[in-house]
């Protein structure tokens, strides 16, 4: 048998065992009870990035929520959002939209059967648009992810380097050839279900492989090396602070919020007000490292802070905040980014925020240069005050006038208790902050 019919032989034999393996042997998915365009179209946006049994329940949720696509199109978007809470990557949640109402406005609400089409929808990628036509329409369309470029390196021996463009193309078209006629759907579910299961990243699990026998990466012994993928740039880290803004007066019980900017990242959600600091910070790395930075930093940190916190919230939002107490350290990775996060429990300075926050609506880009060209003393006025009294015993003093803050919220900030969580869509780290200081603080849900 010469070369080119051992790998026809091999490719005709992974299509055949793996789709009978997958049809013996699929996991019983919500989103595959149905295969109705819209409600596959969510399941494979929400599944990007994410795992299975992550997306499940968060699948079901928002199915109830919005069990067509005229109902996605209709409804507004912090609605969208807030059914997303928690799966991350807010932009998906967006574009599933975006694409939901074009779809009303020029298909009559109707995925259309059209590669083309679907290809051009917001959000809509080549594996999305694969995996749609394929799953809910049974066209044979390969739908090529990370893990069937996986299984496909191994299974075939490839050395190309999968992060690079051209080897996608490459791989879509040996997928391509190898789905077997009139069974799209099923082969590319297939696939994805091997890379998932078996064919994992780590450790693959060669001996319970349906197609283990004709598996040239095996053979070769290289099944833990394949695929071959260029390291990625890890993530930046940033050092940041944030503040849990406690209300007084008719927001007792009550902490302070802002919404983010309606692009970027994390756009239009909700959070604590933060600032990026200028330190250099290194992501901890090791059991102790992380340990060390969890802990509650020492008290002269802490007053540098309370420092960094009172002058680049006021220069940058307005806000005069005064940190009372240590809450926490958290981190977040992004994509691109891994927030160091130190949180720390404050207040509202109230004998100068009924005048600053008047001052942000009317003028922010003069306070902004009044404030900073005055760092220093506002530093000094900080760190002494946080200095001045027994972390452990003593919040900060006083201030001037102890008239509760009563001025009507600024544009995009607000003040909420725990029960009114539920009211806004707050990325993963925000929400576990917010939530382990109810906890902390005995405020049950349902309570303010």
């Amino acid at each position: 048998m010469n070369l080119s019919s051992a790998v026809d032989t091999a490719a005709s034999y992974f299509s055949r065992e793996l789709l009978a393996w997958y049809r013996m042997s699929k996991r019983t998915l919500p989103w595959r009870q149905n295969r109705e365009a819209y409600r596959v179209w969510v399941s494979e946006i929400m599944l990007q990035q994410t795992r299975v049994d992550t997306v499940i329940p968060y699948y079901e949720r928002f199915m109830n929520r919005f069990p067509t696509l005229q109902a996605l199109a209709e409804a507004p978007e912090p609605d969208v959002l807030k059914h997303w809470e928690g799966l991350g990557y807010y932009s998906r949640a967006r574009n599933l939209q975006a694409g939901a109402r074009e779809v009303m406005e020029r298909y009559g609400g109707q995925v259309p059967d059209d590669k083309a089409a679907v290809s051009a929808l917001k959000g809509v990628g080549p594996y999305t648009s694969g995996a749609i036509m394929s799953i809910a329409f049974n066209r044979p369309e390969p739908a090529v992810d990370g893990n069937v470029m996986r299984v496909l390196s191994r299974y075939f021996n490839r050395d190309e380097d999968i992060a690079k463009p051209s080897t996608r193309i490459g791989m879509e078209k040996l997928a391509a050839s190898l789905i077997p006629e009139g069974a799209a759907g099923d082969f590319n579910q297939a696939l994805m279900e091997l890379g998932a299961l078996v064919c994992t990243p780590r450790t693959p699990g060669c001996l319970t492989c349906p197609v283990m026998i004709h598996c040239a990466g095996r053979l070769a012994g290289r099944e833990t090396e394949l695929p071959i993928k260029a390291k990625a740039k890890p993530p930046k880290p940033q050092a940041r602070l944030a503040a849990i803004i406690e209300g007084t007066g008719e927001h007792a019980g009550k902490v302070l919020i802002r919404q983010r900017p309606d692009s970027g990242l994390l756009a239009s959600l909700w959070e604590l007000p933060h600032v990026q600091l200028d330190e250099p910070a290194v992501k901890p790395r090791g059991r102790a490292a992380k340990l060390a930075a969890a802990a509650e930093p020492p008290v002269e940190r802490q007053a540098e802070d309370a420092a960094e916190l009172l002058q680049r919230l006021q220069a940058e939002s307005g806000l005069r905040v005064v940190a009372r107490r240590w809450h926490a350290a958290e981190e977040h990775t992004f994509s691109h980014l891994h927030w160091m996060m130190r949180v720390y429990v404050a207040e509202l300075d109230t004998g100068a925020s009924r005048a600053v926050w008047p001052a942000r609506l009317r003028q922010a880009g003069a306070l902004h240069a009044e404030v900073a060209q005055q760092p220093a003393a506002i530093a000094a006025e900080s760190a002494a005050l946080y200095s001045s009294a027994p972390y452990s015993s003593a919040p900060y003093p006083a201030a001037e006038s102890s008239a509760p803050y009563s001025a009507d919220e600024p544009d995009g900030y607000r003040w909420i208790g725990r029960n009114q969580m539920r009211d806004y869509a707050f990325p993963n780290l925000f929400g576990k902050i917010l939530y382990d200081y109810w906890d902390a603080t005995g405020v049950e849900e349902g309570g303010v």
